[in-house]
C-alpha cells in the first residue's frame, strides 16, 4: 500500500507538541500524527455504534468492501455482504411482485 499526501491544518499548540514528541522520539512530525491517528483508529474500530455506522455506510452503498473490510474484518465483511445481497435480491423480488 502507497502512501497520499495529505495537507491539512492543525492549530499551532498541536504542532508544538508534535515537534517536541518528535524531538524526544528521534522521528519526525509525520511518524508522530501517522501512529496518533492509527491509535485513535484502533480505539474508535472497537466501539460498536462505530461499526453499526460503517456498516450502514456499505448498506447504502456509501463505501466499498475493501472498506468495510479494513473496519470490522473480513469475516464480519463477508458476512454483511452475503445480508445485503439477499436484502436486495428480496427488495427486487418484492418490486416485481409489486408490480404484478
Amino acid at each position: 500500500m502507497g502512501n497520499t499526501r495529505v495537507n491539512f491544518r492543525l492549530p499551532e499548540n498541536l504542532i508544538q507538541k508534535t515537534d517536541v514528541a518528535a524531538e524526544i522520539t528521534h522521528k519526525n512530525r509525520t511518524e508522530i500524527l501517522k501512529e496518533a491517528l492509527q491509535e485513535y483508529l484502533e480505539d474508535v474500530e472497537d466501539n460498536e455504534k462505530f461499526k453499526e455506522a460503517v456498516i450502514e455506510l456499505y448498506l447504502d452503498d456509501q463505501i466499498s468492501f475493501e472498506v468495510l473490510k479494513e473496519f470490522i474484518g473480513r469475516q464480519d465483511a463477508e458476512a454483511v455482504k452475503t445480508s445485503k445481497t439477499l436484502l436486495d435480491q428480496g427488495e427486487e423480488v418484492a418490486q416485481e411482485l409489486a408490480d404484478l
